[in-house]
C-alpha cells in the first residue's frame, strides 16, 4: 500500500505564536466580547435542554443513553453535560452560559491547532475571526446550543487525531480520533459531515485520493455518521415534530431552498447585519423560474472553482467544505426550526469556520508580497476589524438576556416572525398578565392564522383571565387547525376540569397522554378528574405517573397523599405528604392533612406538632385552627382549644365544624 504524502513539519514558533499564549489570548477575547452573556438567563427551550427533574437521579443517566425520547433529541453526550453541570450547579443559568463559553474559546484554540498542523496561512486571525464573528453569537449565548460548541470540541479534537493518524499511521491515533467522532455526532450529528470534510482536505493536499490510503480507514467514520445523521432525523420526525405540513416540500423546493441558504450564510460572514433569532420564511415557489437564479449562481460557482483546480485546489476545496459542511442544514432534511424559518445563524457554526479560515489564509498570503510598512498597517487594520467584531457581537449578546428581550428584538428586526409574538406571549402568562398575553397572542394570529400555537396561547391568555368558554373555543380552534395537538388537548381538559366538567375532561386529558405520556401536569389533571369522578384507584395511579415524570412536583405529593388517605392507606398517605414537605418545607396545607391523617391514626401529639406548622406559615389557615383546637381539647388543653375554635369561626364564620367544636368545649362536652 502506498505511503501517503507526509505533511509538512510545524517549525518552532516564537513566544507570542505559542499554542498556550494564543489559547490565553482566544479565551480573555471570547469572554470580552461574551461579557453581557455571563449574567443572561434562559430562553425559549432551554428548560427542554437542562435536565429535568425526572432525570436528575442517577438512573437518569442510563435513560439518557438507552431510551431515546428521555431528552428532546437523542444526543447522549450532549444531555450528560447538561446532566453533570446541573450536579454542579442546578438551575442557575450563569453556569451554563459561561461553561458555554469556555467551550466556544476551545473550539477557537482547536480550530488553530488543526490550521496550523494543515500550514494553513494567518492560522491564528482565522481562529480569532472565528471567536469573535457575532455570527455565533445564536449558537454561544443560547445555552440550548451546547450542542454546537461541545460537538465542535469533538469534532476537532478528532480531525486532529485523524490527521496525527494519517501522518505517523499509529493505530492509537486512529482509535483516539474515532472515539471523539463518535462523542461529537452523539453530541450534534451535524459533525457527520467530518469524514467526507476530511477527504477534501487530503484531496485539496495531494491532488488525488487513494482508495487505500485515504478513503478506506474513512468507511467506518462514514458508517457512523449516516446512523446518527438518520437517528436524528427519525427523532425529529417522531419526537420533535419536524413533519407534514410547512415540511412537507417537494424536491425542486429543497434545491430552491439549499442554493438560497448558501448564500445567505456566505453573506452574513461577510456582512453581518440585520442578524436576528428568527428570520423571515421565505416563500418558496418552484414555478417561478426567478428562484432558480440563486441555486444556479452556486452551481455556477463551484464549475468555476472547479474550473481553476489546476492552478489552485484551495478555492474549490474551501467551496467544498463551506457546502458540505452546510449540508443537514441546506433543506435536504426536514429539522423542526423550519417551520418558521429556513436558515438561523446556529445553523453555520462550524461552517462559518471554514469562511473565516479562508479569508484570513487570503489575507495573510497577500500580506507576503508587501512591504514591511503596508504589512504593518495590514495588521493594525485587522486588529480594528477583529476589535469591530467583537463589539458586534458584544452588542449582539444583549438581546439573549432573557425571553422577552429576545422575542422583542426579534419582533423589531423581523415583525412576521409568529413565533416571536406567541412565545412573548407565552412568557407575559408566566408573569400574571393574562391580557398583555391574548393580545401578543392575536399578533401571532394575525401573522399567521393557521398558526395553532397561538390558538392555544390565546387560550391561555383567556383562562388565566378567568375568560373559561372563549378559552374553550381557542383550544378548539386549535385542534381543527392540528389534531394532534398535545398541548391543545391537555390544556382543553385543563379548562374543562376548571369549569366543573370532570366527565368531559377525562378524555381530552386521556389523549394528550396517548401522544405524549410524560406531562407530568396532565397526568395530575387527569387524577383530579378521575377523583371527582369517583375513580379514586385511577386517581392513585395517576398522581403517582406525575410524581414518576416529575418528582418535585408538590401538589401531585400532597393530592396522591390526601386520596390514599380516603383508602384508608395511612401509612403511604403519611409518607407521600412527609415527601411534599420534604420539597416545599412551607406548604401549609400538607402539615394540615398530614396532621389530619396523623389524628385518624391515634397520633395526636405529632398532629398537634404539624397544625402548629401549618399555623406557623399561614395564620389565616381556619381549618389548622379548627384542628388543633381539636386535638388540644382531646388533650385536655380546654382554655387553648378554645381560643383556636374562635380563631377559626374569626376566620371563616361558615366552618361548621369550628361552630360545633366550639358549643362542645364550652358546654364541657
Amino acid at each position: 500500500m502506498p505511503r501517503p504524502s507526509q505533511s509538512p513539519v510545524e517549525p518552532s514558533e516564537p513566544w507570542w505564536r505559542d499554542s498556550w499564549f494564543a489559547a490565553a489570548v482566544l479565551a480573555l477575547a471570547v469572554f470580552a466580547a461574551y461579557h453581557p452573556v455571563w449574567h443572561a438567563g434562559f430562553v425559549w427551550d432551554d428548560d427542554a435542554h437542562v435536565t429535568a427533574p425526572v432525570l436528575r437521579p442517577l438512573h437518569g443517566l442510563w435513560r439518557i443513553w438507552f431510551e431515546p425520547g428521555a431528552t428532546q433529541q437523542y444526543y447522549p453526550v450532549l444531555y450528560s453535560a447538561f446532566w453533570l453541570e446541573h450536579r454542579a450547579w442546578g438551575d442557575a443559568a450563569t453556569g451554563y452560559h459561561l461553561a458555554n463559553l469556555a467551550l466556544h474559546a476551545c473550539a477557537a484554540f482547536l480550530l488553530l491547532r488543526v490550521l496550523r498542523a494543515l500550514s494553513v496561512p494567518g492560522a491564528f486571525l482565522g481562529a480569532a475571526l472565528f471567536a469573535l464573528h457575532p455570527v455565533g453569537v445564536e449558537t454561544v449565548a443560547w445555552i440550548s446550543e451546547q450542542k454546537n460548541t461541545l460537538s465542535a470540541v469533538f469534532y476537532l479534537l478528532a480531525a486532529l487525531a485523524y490527521l496525527r493518524f494519517d501522518r505517523e499511521r499509529r493505530h492509537g491515533w486512529y482509535a483516539l480520533g474515532l472515539g471523539l467522532f463518535l462523542l461529537a455526532v452523539l453530541s450534534k450529528s451535524v459533525t457527520a459531515t467530518l469524514p467526507a470534510a476530511l477527504l477534501v482536505i487530503f484531496w485539496w493536499k495531494r491532488g488525488r485520493l487513494s482508495p487505500m490510503g485515504d478513503v478506506l480507514p474513512l468507511v467506518p467514520w462514514l458508517c457512523a455518521g449516516v446512523g446518527a445523521g438518520l437517528m436524528t432525523t427519525w427523532m425529529e420526525r417522531t419526537h420533535v415534530g419536524a413533519a407534514g405540513g410547512a415540511l412537507a416540500l417537494g424536491f425542486a423546493e429543497r434545491f430552491l431552498i439549499a442554493g438560497r441558504a448558501a448564500w445567505f450564510y456566505l453573506g452574513k460572514i461577510f456582512w453581518p447585519a440585520g442578524l436576528t433569532f428568527i428570520y423571515p420564511r421565505w416563500a418558496i415557489d418552484a414555478r417561478d423560474p426567478a428562484q432558480y437564479l440563486l441555486p444556479a449562481a452556486a452551481l455556477a460557482a463551484l464549475a468555476a472553482l472547479w474550473a481553476v483546480r489546476a492552478r489552485s485546489r484551495a478555492p474549490l476545496a474551501v467551496g467544498l467544505l463551506f457546502v458540505g459542511t452546510l449540508f443537514p442544514a441546506l433543506g435536504f432534511i426536514n429539522v423542526f426550526p423550519f417551520i418558521y424559518s429556513f436558515v438561523a445563524d446556529h445553523f453555520q457554526y462550524l461552517g462559518a469556520a471554514v469562511i473565516l479560515s479562508a479569508a484570513a489564509a487570503a489575507v495573510a498570503l497577500g500580506v507576503r508580497h508587501i512591504g514591511p510598512a503596508p504589512r504593518l498597517f495590514a495588521g493594525v487594520a485587522m486588529l480594528g476589524l477583529l476589535g469591530f467584531l467583537g463589539t458586534l457581537t458584544r452588542r449582539q449578546c444583549a438581546i439573549y438576556a432573557d425571553s422577552d428581550t429576545l422575542w422583542r428584538a426579534t419582533i423589531a428586526r423581523n415583525p412576521s416572525a409568529w413565533m416571536a409574538y406567541n412565545n412573548l406571549a407565552a412568557g407575559l402568562l408566566e408573569k400574571g398578565r393574562g391580557e398583555e398575553a391574548a393580545r401578543f397572542a392575536r399578533m401571532s394570529l394575525d401573522s399567521d392564522p393557521g398558526n395553532a400555537e397561538a390558538n392555544v396561547t390565546l387560550g391561555d391568555a383567556l383562562r388565566q383571565q378567568g375568560h373559561l368558554d372563549e378559552a374553550l373555543s381557542e383550544y378548539r380552534k386549535a385542534l381543527d387547525l392540528q389534531p394532534g395537538s398535545v398541548v391543545a388537548h391537555a390544556n382543553l381538559g385543563a379548562t374543562l376540569l376548571q369549569a366543573g366538567h370532570a366527565d368531559r375532561a377525562i378524555p381530552e386529558l386521556e389523549r394528550a397522554l396517548e401522544l405524549k405520556p410524560d406531562l407530568a401536569r396532565t397526568n395530575a389533571n387527569l387524577a383530579d378528574a378521575y377523583l371527582q369522578s369517583g375513580r379514586i384507584d385511577d386517581a392513585i395511579t395517576r398522581y403517582g405517573d406525575a410524581i414518576a415524570y416529575d418528582p418535585e412536583n408538590v401538589e401531585a405529593h400532597a393530592n396522591l397523599g390526601t386520596t390514599l388517605a380516603q383508602k384508608g392507606r395511612t401509612k403511604d398517605a403519611i409518607a407521600q405528604f412527609k415527601a411534599a414537605l420534604a420539597i416545599n418545607p412551607r406548604f401549609a396545607i400538607a402539615e394540615v392533612n398530614l396532621g389530619n391523617v396523623l389524628l385518624q391514626a391515634g397520633r395526636s401529639d405529632e398532629a398537634i406538632t404539624h397544625y402548629a406548622k401549618a399555623l406557623e406559615i399561614d395564620p389565616g389557615s381556619s381549618a389548622a385552627h379548627n384542628n388543633l383546637g381539636y386535638c388540644l381539647l382531646q388533650a385536655g388543653r380546654r382554655e387553648e382549644a378554645i381560643a383556636h375554635f374562635r380563631q377559626a369561626l374569626e376566620i371563616d364564620p361558615s366552618n361548621a365544624g369550628a361552630g360545633r367544636n366550639l358549643s362542645d368545649a364550652l358546654s364541657g362536652k
